[in-house]
């Protein structure tokens, strides 16, 4: 597949659009991968979108790693139980993916953006034990988990971070902050199974990877350094967002439903 230059631009766009708003927010803001590439760069095959974007995805969530890493935040035990079952997921899932027709696959993201929305606007507490480990006991639970958001994850080609935290406190009982920190390798993980799994059909765009990842470096830096001047007002942030994602859903189930049964 090739794309006009313009495109790439817009696709480095993207990419700064969808960092900025996952450093001023936090989760969730990958969401707005697949649809910015299909309606905005305009790339024309729906897989290829998906695919593009959790490779992006997954090298975005590999970097905000290194300093949740840094601080501590990380119960990597626990990480990694999650993740690996996850993997097997997001294999499943990601090739049930490719053999579901496009606009279809992009009509069930719509609805799976309304949830996401919903969940934003929903206050998140910090409860938890900050020295839980994961152990033979609650190592079922976790697996478990990891494997159905994995799952998920997978089939739609996104990081998952909105579904993989509050798995990860259910699963385990750790804190929220341990659970953010956590939650990105199973991101990263999930992302780069389902990237390669499309890769292998040749459903990835790697110049547009490239770009959208570097334009998502620049807007990680920028959105930051927002969140912290505006954290303050992280509910009216949260709220703001979840709306544009309400706002996007519904743009997407109509253009979808027109293809569909137009």
């Amino acid at each position: 597949m090739t794309l006009e230059p313009i495109q790439y631009l817009l696709g480095a766009g993207s990419g700064s659009l969808v960092g900025f708003t996952l450093g001023l927010v936090g989760g969730g803001g990958s969401i707005l991968a697949v649809p910015l590439m299909v309606y905005l760069v305009g790339v024309p095959v729906p897989h290829v979108a998906i695919g593009t974007s959790a490779l992006a995805v997954a090298a975005n969530a590999g970097a905000n790693l290194v300093p949740h890493a840094r601080h501590g935040t990380v119960k990597w035990r626990c990480a990694g139980m999650f993740a690996l079952a996850g993997v097997l997921g997001a294999y499943g899932g990601s090739t049930l993916g490719k053999a579901f027709d496009g606009q279809h696959l992009l009509f069930l993201f719509a609805l799976l953006m309304l949830g996401v929305g919903v969940l934003m606007l929903r206050g998140r507490s910090d409860p938890g034990n900050p020295d839980v480990q994961c152990h033979r006991e609650n190592a079922p639970k976790v697996l478990a988990f990891g494997l159905g958001t994995g799952l998920f994850s997978g089939f739609f080609g996104i990081g998952g971070g909105f579904l993989i935290v509050p798995a990860l406190m259910a699963s385990t009982a750790m804190p929220m902050r341990n659970a953010v920190g956590s939650s990105l390798v199973a991101v990263t993980a999930f992302g780069l199974t389902a990237a390669i799994n499309y890769a292998i059909s040749g459903l990835v765009d790697w110049v547009l990877a490239a770009t959208f990842i570097a334009g998502g470096v620049v807007g990680g830096i920028v959105g930051t350094a927002a969140s912290h001047r505006l954290a303050a007002r992280k509910g009216m942030l949260n709220t703001i967002f979840a709306l544009l994602i309400f706002v996007v859903a519904a743009y997407m189930l109509w253009k979808s439903g027109v293809s569909l049964w137009g």
